[in-house]
């Protein structure tokens, strides 16, 4: 171990000596910014992007605040379980490897909420639409043209009226966009104005006023769940981190000594390990939690 962290020093000083003009850490992070580029997968490449137009991606002065909290809060706890700088630099370097991980999952967050807005905004239009045109595709050109839809709902927007014009029926673009944005009001919405426009369904003034009633419970209802996960996940990590300390309780009963002879043995430091690994999982399914299928009924 300690050789690993030898050529991670030479490696650094190679660095250094190869670009004596260049900030070093700008170099290492331009790098790797090209590598991501080039390797990340496309979906977290769109949601990314979208976070940043949106202003919540995060700042590079903020990610290097998450790599040192992430490796002094890592690196603390192992010391603390194994009082071992090697034990304790090993697990600051394996926490901060997930920092891109969390970084996808609040990416899709942010990307996820935009999107069910955008679904929602595009529903309760295409309605208001219709009650002028009576009309489902002259609905979608009135939403089109309105400026209040954004890419990508906008892009597919377009696609439906084109494929709605080129088939001269509006099925095979209703089905396009329920599997693309697969929301229960979308598909029930897009069913009634079926009806409608097929079977010359009666009373559709009254039934597209219920469809906009459901529709604004329905958001309440997901707006009211992203708070309660919001407040949820504040006392959630409170919490989990919080089961790392434990040990310190362990430590006062056993005595400093005592607790020292017992991590000698093997047994003992693969349960440490155990308890590390188990707290650090049960911290990223809450995280997952919070951060996934936002806006989804």
């Amino acid at each position: 171990m300690e050789l690993i962290i030898l050529l991670f020093i030479a490696f650094f000083i190679v660095l250094y000596r190869r670009n004596p003009g260049e900030n070093v850490y700008r170099f290492f992070v331009t790098n790797v910014t090209n590598i991501y580029e080039k390797y990340a997968p496309y979906s977290f490449k769109t949601v990314r992007d979208k976070a940043k137009e949106l202003g919540q991606e995060y700042s590079s002065r903020q990610y290097v605040g998450q790599v040192v909290i992430f490796a002094g809060f890592a690196g603390g706890i192992a010391y603390l379980y194994f009082y071992s700088i090697i034990w304790a630099v090993i697990y600051a370097l394996v926490a901060i490897s997930f920092i891109p991980y969390l970084a996808y999952l609040r990416c899709q967050r942010v990307y996820s909420e935009f999107i069910f807005e955008q679904i929602q905004t595009y529903a309760t239009n295409v309605i208001m639409e219709f009650n002028t045109t009576q009309s489902f595709v002259k609905s979608l050109e009135g939403v089109r043209d309105s400026g209040i839809i954004e890419n990508p709902v906008l892009g597919d927007i377009k696609k439906m009226i084109d494929m709605s014009y080129q088939n001269g029926t509006i099925d095979q673009s209703i089905e396009y966009f329920n599997e693309k944005y697969p929301y229960y009001m979308i598909k029930n919405m897009h069913q009634l104005f079926y009806q409608i426009t097929k079977e010359g369904a009666r009373d559709a003034g009254e039934a597209l006023e219920n469809m906009s009633m459901d529709i604004d419970a329905l958001v309440e209802g997901v707006y009211r769940d992203q708070m309660d996960r919001k407040n949820f996940h504040g006392r959630f990590i409170k919490f989990g981190v919080a089961l790392f300390f434990l040990i310190l309780a362990l430590q006062y009963m056993l005595q400093i000594e005592t607790y020292l002879e017992l991590i000698e043995m093997w047994y003992v430091q693969i349960l440490l390990h155990a308890i590390i690994i188990i707290n650090a999982w049960f911290l990223l399914k809450g995280e997952k939690y919070y951060n996934a299928d936002v806006g989804v009924e």
